[in-house]
C-alpha cells in the first residue's frame, strides 16, 4: 500500500504540500494540487481517513438535525446538503428532532458527542434562548427556516409573511372574498408569519379577517383533509382555500372532492412550497414556491466558508418567495 511519503517523492513536493492537499487547505496552488493528486492516481493511493481527523483534528462529518425524514420539503433540502458536503469531501450525519423539544436537545447532543465539525438545524422546539446559548459554545451551526435577531448571521430563511401575502393577494387578485385558510402548527415561526402575511393582504383589501375560516393543521396531507372536513361542517361560507404548504393543500384538495365540490370552479386551492407533486395534482397546484434548495445549499455553503476555509463565497441569509401560477384557482 502506498504511503504519503511515496506520493511527495513522486509528486516532488514537501509531506506539507501533500497535507494541505489532502485537507483541502485553500493556499494550495492549482499546479501543486494537480501534481499531488496525479501522484496519488498513479500509486493508488487512498488517504487514512481516521489519521487524517486525528492530524486536522476535524472528523470532516457535518451533523444534520431537521423536524422529520420523510416528506417533500425535507427530502430536498437533506439530498441538497448531502450533495454539497459530498462534492467537497465530507459527510452528513442526519438524525431527526420530531418537533419535540427534548427529542431535538437529544439530537444536539448525540451530534456533538459524534464529534461533528459544525450544525446545520432545522428545529421548532427549542428555545431561542437555547440557541443564542448554544452560539457561544465551540461548535460552529447555521439554522434553516428560523430568523433569531441575536445570531441572524447564523440563520437561512424564508420571508415567510411575503409568502402568505402573495398568496392571498393572488386569491384577492382573482375576485375572492371569501378565504379560508389551513396553517400549519401556530406554534411554529414560519406558520404565524405566513398567517400575518395573509391578514395583511386581507386587510389591505379592507376583507375582514374570519376566525371561523381558519384550521389550524400540522402540514400533513391528512391535516389539509381534516381542515376541509371542519369548515363543511361548521357550514363556513369559502370560495377558495390558501394552505400553509403543499402536503395539506393536496389533502384539502382531496377533501373537497369527498364533498364533491369542483377544483376551481367551486372551490379554489393555492399552497405553499412549490412541492415537485404539485405540477401531477389535478389541476395542478397554484403555489407559492419556497427555494429549498437553494436555501440548504447556501447554509452548507457558509459551514464549508467558515468552517473548512475552503472557498470565499458570497452569502445570502434570507430567500425570497414566488407566486407560481397554475391552474386550481377560479377568477370570479
Amino acid at each position: 500500500m502506498a504511503t504519503i511519503y511515496e506520493v511527495s517523492a513522486l509528486a516532488g513536493v514537501s509531506l506539507s504540500s501533500v497535507s494541505r492537499v489532502l485537507n483541502d487547505h485553500e493556499h494550495v496552488s492549482k499546479k501543486t494540487k494537480e501534481k499531488v493528486v496525479a501522484a496519488m492516481n498513479k500509486l493508488n493511493y487512498r488517504p487514512n481517513t481516521i489519521a487524517r481527523s486525528l492530524a486536522s483534528n476535524r472528523s470532516n462529518s457535518v451533523g444534520v438535525l431537521v423536524s422529520e425524514l420523510h416528506g417533500p420539503f425535507f427530502g430536498a433540502m437533506l439530498s441538497s446538503i448531502e450533495l454539497e458536503l459530498r462534492n467537497a469531501g465530507k459527510h452528513a450525519v442526519i438524525t431527526a428532532g420530531h418537533s419535540d423539544e427534548q427529542s431535538e436537545i437529544d439530537g444536539l447532543d448525540f451530534l456533538i458527542d459524534r464529534k461533528c465539525d459544525a450544525l446545520i438545524l432545522l428545529v421548532d422546539a427549542i428555545s431561542d434562548d437555547y440557541l443564542i446559548k448554544l452560539s457561544k459554545s465551540k461548535t460552529p451551526f447555521v439554522i434553516l427556516n428560523r430568523n433569531i435577531s441575536e445570531i441572524s448571521d447564523h440563520c437561512f430563511y424564508l420571508d415567510n409573511e411575503l409568502g402568505g401575502y402573495l398568496a392571498a393577494k393572488y386569491l384577492i387578485k382573482q375576485g375572492h372574498k371569501e378565504i379560508a385558510y389551513i396553517s400549519g402548527p401556530l406554534t411554529k415561526q414560519d406558520s404565524t408569519e405566513r398567517l400575518a402575511g395573509h391578514k395583511k393582504a386581507l386587510a389591505e383589501a379592507n376583507i375582514p379577517f374570519k376566525e371561523n375560516l381558519v384550521y389550524e393543521g400540522n402540514y400533513l396531507t391528512k391535516s389539509g383533509r381534516d381542515g376541509i372536513n371542519f369548515l363543511i361542517k361548521n357550514k363556513a361560507k369559502f370560495t377558495a382555500v390558501a394552505c400553509s404548504n403543499d402536503e395539506m393543500a393536496s389533502g384539502a384538495m382531496r377533501g373537497a372532492r369527498d364533498h364533491k365540490l369542483l377544483i376551481p370552479e367551486q372551490c379554489s386551492f393555492i399552497g405553499f412550497d412549490n412541492a415537485f407533486f404539485t405540477e401531477y395534482l389535478y389541476p395542478q397546484l397554484t403555489t407559492i414556491n419556497f427555494p429549498v434548495n437553494d436555501m440548504a445549499k447556501m447554509s452548507t455553503q457558509w459551514i464549508l466558508k467558515n468552517v473548512y476555509k475552503q472557498k470565499e463565497l458570497d452569502i445570502t441569509n434570507m430567500f425570497i418567495p414566488k407566486l407560481i401560477e397554475r391552474q386550481s384557482v377560479q377568477q370570479n
